[in-house]
């Protein structure tokens, strides 16, 4: 079979998240750990690691497109910054995803890590998750169950005469005057600014190696899945794509997330002869998947875990479920939305993230009030 474009793209983005699966692994980086670290014990370590992977995502972007190597402004998956501000979908899946991902034991990508690992409990996150993303990306779910009432909330801002949910456009269209490339520059370095300065003040963040490390590989990572599908690499492949008999999946400028994958990775399993259905996302969910349970070998860490309890199985299932459903509704994960769309500066990857950890938070604490009465 001819090895062209469309598998050279998919065999990058498959060794750049092996090398994230692995990475993640060894460094503990865990976004649902983040928020645990810090609402149980005051260790905000893990939470600024998770931040630095933003800073260096944002970083990234901003160099390439001041370059010229990407143009993110134009259509990406997801439009992260569309002018359709769907502010419900944000604030709602992201608490419905920060609830799930705390008990079910760990977001999409850490989903996949501890499977890797051998922990069979979030292999059966990752089941229950895939069904619930395949529901609302592939059935009608989401036309009956939330369109009817998002819709009419939803902002377009083009009517307001903003083109872009981005930051820096949003801002300028709030004083009257035009977004200029400079100024989105200048405006997205004097975030990453605070964000490295909030990262670094910190002994729990600079002093621990695997928290750098972690940060800076995941963000990295956001950066190179940029560079190769918006990129010169990526303009060839969507050209490509355009000129086949049977058009390639998702042949879209586009960055690492992990929910939207699950739903992908059901639809082709469905039709697991249908080799175009193989895309950038199955990539990403079968990389981190491999190389974490590589890392796992190699290290002696591998271990089969099972639930504890019967409670502890319908905690996961229903975790799955609302990391499944969640992450769809809000167009991204931990990664997807809080590291990947917050390095275009889209203002509803921001609202996500907070979404994210005041649930996750939100339930860590009812945890604890129930096991305190418990007692």
């Amino acid at each position: 079979m001819e090895f062209t474009i469309h598998h050279q793209v998919l065999l990058s983005v498959f060794v750049i998240a092996a090398i994230m699966g692995a990475v993640v692994y060894k460094t503990n980086f865990c976004t649902m750990g983040a928020v645990s670290d810090w609402v149980n014990i005051g260790d905000t370590g893990r939470m600024r690691a998770w931040v630095f992977a933003m800073a260096v995502a944002m970083l990234g972007v901003l160099i390439m497109e001041a370059a010229g190597i990407v143009n993110l402004w134009q259509e990406t998956f997801p439009p992260y910054r569309t002018a359709n501000f769907a502010w419900p979908r944000y604030v709602l899946g992201g608490l419905l995803f920060g609830i799930g991902m705390t008990l079910g034991s760990g977001c999409g990508n850490k989903t996949m890590v501890r499977v890797g690992g051998g922990n069979l409990k979030s292999l059966v996150v990752l089941v229950v998750a895939s069904l619930g993303a395949y529901l609302m990306m592939w059935t009608s779910f989401y036309e009956k169950v939330f369109h009817p009432w998002v819709e009419p909330l939803t902002i377009d801002l083009a009517k307001y005469g903003v083109g872009s949910q981005e930051l820096t456009t949003v801002l300028a269209g709030m004083i009257g005057l035009e977004a200029a490339g400079m100024g989105h520059l200048a405006i997205g370095l004097l975030v990453v600014a605070g964000m490295l300065v909030f990262v670094f003040k910190s002994p729990d963040f600079r002093t621990n190696f695997d928290n750098i490390l972690g940060g800076a590989v995941v963000g990295l990572a956001i950066v190179a899945g940029w560079y190769i599908t918006g990129g010169p690499l990526g303009e060839k492949w969507k050209e490509a794509a355009q000129m086949a008999i049977e058009i390639p999946s998702r042949v879209q400028t586009q960055s690492y997330t992990f929910v939207s994958p699950m739903g992908d990775a059901v639809r082709y399993l469905l039709e697991p002869t249908n080799f175009a259905l193989v895309n950038f996302g199955l990539m990403t969910l079968t990389g981190v998947i491999f190389g974490s349970f590589l890392y796992a070998v190699i290290s002696r860490k591998f271990r089969i875990e099972w639930f504890a309890s019967f409670k502890d199985f319908v905690n996961h299932v229903i975790g799955g479920a609302l990391m499944g459903v969640g992450g769809a509704l809000s167009m991204g994960c931990t990664v997807g939305q809080a590291i990947t769309g917050i390095s275009t500066l889209a203002i509803g990857s921001f609202i996500t993230f907070f979404c994210i950890v005041i649930g996750a938070a939100g339930t860590m604490k009812y945890q604890y009030w129930r096991m305190m009465q418990e007692a």
